[in-house]
């Protein structure tokens, strides 16, 4: 035993690896001899019942433990399978059941050379102890086949270019294993079993060998596979194994249509859909293509046998739709349609729709009016939008008004706007239930009555005004069914900006009127994100954009000046503010700023055809009067909440406001007014009484109070610097 040691040990020093094997191999039948000799009795006869002891069972039982023990995978693997014919001692089924765990091991080998050398001594040994158990020894053979590509993967190729072995030197190298594997195999095999190898054999050759390789001889491939027998392997995935590679490889241009026919000959014949689309449909016509589906039809129709291939079935519509992007083209095919109607499951039916809008919006580049194509897609969005229910989820209610949405932006009837209209009207009644989609519609109908606008240069005509009021309306009709408040906000805004631009002065009004009477409301807090958040942000953010509009709105006759921003601040006034926080007051400051703007003579920008307050009341005393009454009580407001910030906490919030109010009288107010000028200083002395200025700021508006004086007419801007005192911080 020492001297075998030392053997193992000298030939494993040595890189002598097969001697190291031989000795194990030796020891392994020591192990079993003396195992034997424990028994009762010998029996040589394979497979007969042995008796044995509990000496010689425990005696194997501590071999195998002792092996598992061994970390190494292939060392284990070799010392396992050397004295796998011990395992008759510890059960009459005990090789059967290790056979297919020794199969499965060798997958863990990474080196596929290695591994196919493993796969061929548990073939050896496997004959021997247990030449009737072919099926497990099979099925080692097996998995060689489907791992055989590992030898073009990455790994494989950088081994080789490291070692300078060309790929040619290197196959040869499995030669003598995958010889013994096959003559294993073909051991008193019968005639059907030689079959079903070599099918699977092709069929591995086909998924292991490059696309191009395959294709150039794609005329051979079909030739062997028709001589495969209907028994054996399955000969749908033989043929679409072969149309996997001519989908990534051209075959020789004159062979195409041969190919195609040889193919098609024994492909109707097959049952399993899929195959018809393996081969590349960009190498058939709207014709060939139209049969196609019609033979999958005509086989899958029959006692719903659909029903059972609906993965199959989507294969075909990608791969269809992969190769086919001209839907009029595509909707022109008589069975495609029909072939759709297949999808009865209505989550399988919504995903191919989902397919079939994704390549619709990645690759229609224009516009379409074509009612083919519209139809189809109609009824496709309208299947998708039909699925939404009270337990779909938003990220799929999202993904679904995602594609209805893109559909919407694709479609176009030109210069017929009134019919651009009533598709809109349409799709409203039909995708009611995912508000994107109506929030899509309405601001594509805004669009609608801007391009109108254009068209006309601003200047309608009877039957154009009547169309953009009908426009106006359907918004002002579909917004109230949003459930978003701020998406109702802000398309009462977009909306009446719309109509304001068409000269649609009463309609424009009802917008805005809707959406003054929308804010009381505004919830205090809002979900986003799955958190909840003050919405004063994003109230300010629309008053600030609200009141940029009202600028230009004219009055109403018989409401009174200014009846718009008066409602809108009292719907300020009464809504309820956070206590900490300032929004309200800033809300106040940018009504300050429209007033100011309001009172100008001329204002800074106008809608054309549209006659502003500048124009109607032409800075008239009366107008003028009211600009001031309101400013006054603005002011007071702003006054008395700056002093309810007298506390220590508050200071710093008080002085932000103060300098903000500052800053509004210096840009707005008329400074030479002494009351006026009185309260800026006092801003200015508040800003600072504690400290919590910000002195680079203040030295920067002093000096800018400084160079206004040197403007005409800014002579008292001297005067008003003079009076405000820097506060030193030393």
């Amino acid at each position: 035993i020492e001297e075998q040691n030392q053997s193992l040990k000298d030939a494993w020093a040595t890189d002598q690896k097969v001697k190291a094997l031989k000795i194990v191999i030796q020891v392994s039948k020591l192990v079993y001899e003396r195992i034997l000799s424990m028994c009762a009795s010998r029996i040589s006869v394979p497979g007969a019942s042995l008796p044995v002891n509990e000496t010689a069972k425990e005696t194997c039982l501590n071999w195998f433990f002792k092996i598992a023990s061994i970390r190494e995978l292939i060392s284990r693997f070799y010392v396992e399978v050397a004295i796998l014919k011990c395992n008759k001692f510890l059960s009459k089924v005990g090789i059967s059941e290790t056979l297919p765990r020794l199969t499965s091991m060798i997958r863990g080998i990474g080196d596929p050379l290695v591994a196919v050398y493993a796969r061929a001594y548990l073939f050896r040994v496997g004959m021997e102890v247990a030449p009737h158990l072919k099926d497990s020894l099979n099925k080692n053979f097996f998995d060689f086949l489907s791992t055989f590509k590992q030898i073009h993967g990455e790994t494989v190729q950088n081994q080789l270019a490291v070692q300078r072995v060309e790929i040619p030197i290197y196959l040869t190298l499995y030669s003598p294993a995958i010889d013994w594997i096959l003559q294993c195999i073909a051991y008193k095999a019968p005639e059907v079993h030689f079959q079903f190898s070599f099918a699977l054999l092709l069929n591995s050759v086909m998924s292991a060998f490059r696309a191009e390789f395959i294709a150039t001889r794609s005329m051979d491939f079909i030739g062997m596979i028709k001589e495969c027998e209907e028994s054996g392997f399955p000969k749908h995935i033989l043929f679409r194994s072969l149309g996997m590679n001519l989908a990534l490889a051209d075959p020789p241009e004159n062979d195409r249509l041969q190919i195609l026919n040889e193919a098609w000959k024994v492909i109707t014949k097959l049952k399993n859909p899929q195959v018809s689309m393996a081969y590349r449909a960009s190498d058939f016509t709207k014709r060939q293509v139209n049969t196609v589906l019609a033979d999958v039809i005509k086989h899958l129709t029959p006692d719903r046998a659909f029903e059972d291939a609906y993965s199959q079935l989507q294969s075909i519509i990608t791969k269809v739709l992969y190769n086919f992007h001209d839907f009029a083209v595509l909707f022109s095919m008589e069975k495609f349609l029909p072939f759709l109607d297949m999808f009865q499951k209505e989550s399988v039916r919504v995903e191919v729709c989902k397919c079939i809008m994704d390549v619709f919006i990645r690759h229609q580049q224009e516009l379409t009016r074509d009612p083919v194509i519209l139809n189809a897609l109609m009824h496709v969005c309208k299947t998708m939008h039909d699925s939404v229910n009270a337990l779909t989820l938003e990220d799929e209610k999202r993904s679904l008004a995602v594609f209805i949405s893109g559909f919407i932006r694709m479609v176009s009837f030109g210069r017929d706007f009134e019919q651009q209209l009533s598709f809109y009207v349409e799709a409203r009644s039909t995708f009611c239930n995912l508000e994107p989609v109506l929030v899509q519609l309405i601001h594509s109908v805004n669009q609608l009555a801007m391009e109108t606008r254009k068209v006309m240069k601003g200047k309608h005509s009877r039957k154009t005004a009547a169309f953009v009021r009908a426009c106006a309306a359907y918004c002002f009709i579909t917004i109230p069914s949003l459930a978003n408040i701020f998406t109702r906000l802000n398309l009462y805004l977009h909306s009446g900006q719309v109509a304001l631009a068409n000269q649609c002065l009463s309609q424009a009004d009802a917008f805005f009127k809707a959406a003054i009477s929308l804010l009381p409301e505004v919830p205090r807090m809002i979900n986003i994100d799955g958190k909840m958040r003050t919405s004063e942000g994003f109230l300010f953010e629309f008053l600030s954009n609200f009141f940029s509009t009202l600028l230009i709105v004219p009055d109403h006759p018989e409401q009174g000046v200014l009846y718009l921003v008066r409602g809108l601040l009292n719907v300020i006034q009464d809504y309820t503010w956070e206590d900490a926080s300032d929004p309200k007051v800033r809300t106040y400051t940018n009504v300050l700023h429209l007033l100011a703007a309001v009172s100008q003579e001329n204002y800074l920008y106008h809608v054309d055809k549209v006659d502003s307050n500048d124009n109607l009341y032409g800075s008239d005393p009366k107008f003028l009067a009211e600009i001031n009454k309101l400013s006054d009580t603005l002011i007071g407001q702003i006054l008395d909440h700056l002093k309810t910030l007298g506390k220590d906490e508050n200071l710093r919030r008080q002085s932000a406001l103060a300098m903000s109010l500052f800053n509004s009288i210096l840009i707005h107010g008329d400074l030479r007014n002494n009351k006026l000028n009185q309260l800026a200083i006092n801003l200015w002395n508040l800003a600072q009484k504690h400290g919590f200025a910000d002195t680079k700021t203040m030295v920067r508006t002093l000096e800018h109070i400084k160079r206004q004086n040197k403007q005409p007419g800014m002579g008292h801007f001297a005067e008003l610097a003079l009076r405000l005192p820097l506060q030193s911080r030393t």
